[in-house]
């Protein structure tokens, strides 16, 4: 209830995924009180979905932040992001980073960012639902397991209790995506970019195979990341219909605890 609640008054994305991890606990310790075999499945299931899923929504900030490296705050109008960045940190920046830490601060930053980058967009709407646990995503199925492995077990007014927050949770989750899909960006390309033209080198073992000219449109998302965020990404979509491996990695890692 606490990591709910105050989840909702938060600004800062980090802030706001701490608030949420708490609440989050509260569903894994939920499981892990009840102590039958099933509990302990799901608590195990619990704990693996949502370290893949916080993995997937870090990773899509830190991608998203770094994205917006190309990028500067109208100067017609001041945002919302930029007034809290400056009366929190005290510090006058027009870029979209911050120099101390991630380049992502504030959930204003990720304001459309789906006009940017449609397909981040709707990777990091997918974490999130799963977070709020929206079916037939997989944080659905393990909220599932949860609560009914609790309600089996007469554990009724603490199910009510983590059905209640879970509902509020879904509000801050909501927010963000709302700001991203919905709200018009306050930023625009920066135009010294716009020349940016550089000369660079493919070289093997020391030898100059060819010369290429590195424009701005080349300069994108590594292959490591993309692949990262693409495979766990359809995890969390598509585990519907591959349930079968976590779940029986789940039951194997149960019974071996429950039996310890």
């Amino acid at each position: 209830m606490v990591g709910t609640v105050v989840g909702l008054t938060q600004s800062r994305i980090k802030r706001l995924f701490a608030f949420s991890t708490i609440s989050h606990v509260g569903f894994i310790l939920l499981g892990l009180s009840i102590h039958t075999v099933e509990s302990t499945q799901a608590f195990i299931f619990y704990l693996i979905q949502y370290s893949i899923s916080n993995l997937n929504a870090f990773i899509l900030i830190i991608t998203i932040g770094y994205s917006l490296y190309c990028y500067v705050y109208n100067t017609k109008s001041t945002t919302n992001a930029e007034e809290k960045l400056n009366k929190e940190d005290s510090e006058n920046n027009d870029n979209l980073h911050d120099i101390n830490n991630s380049p992502i601060q504030l959930i204003d930053q990720l304001k459309g960012y789906f006009y940017i980058n449609p397909v981040l967009s709707l990777s990091l709407a997918i974490t999130l639902f799963s977070f709020a646990g929206i079916p037939p995503l997989i944080g659905f199925f393990a909220k599932q397991m949860i609560l009914s492995a609790a309600i089996d077990n007469g554990y009724i007014f603490m199910s009510l209790v983590a059905i209640l927050t879970s509902v509020i949770s879904a509000v801050y989750y909501l927010a963000i995506i709302k700001q991203i899909f919905f709200d018009k960006p306050d930023y625009t390309f920066n135009n010294e970019l716009t020349t940016f033209n550089a000369e660079g080198l493919i070289s093997e073992k020391d030898t100059v195979i060819k010369k290429v000219n590195i424009k701005i449109q080349n300069i994108v998302i590594s292959s490591s990341l993309s692949l990262s965020i693409s495979v766990i990404t359809l995890v969390i979509a598509l585990f519907i219909f591959i349930p079968a491996e976590l779940i029986s990695l789940a039951n194997i890692l149960a019974l071996i605890l429950f039996n310890i």
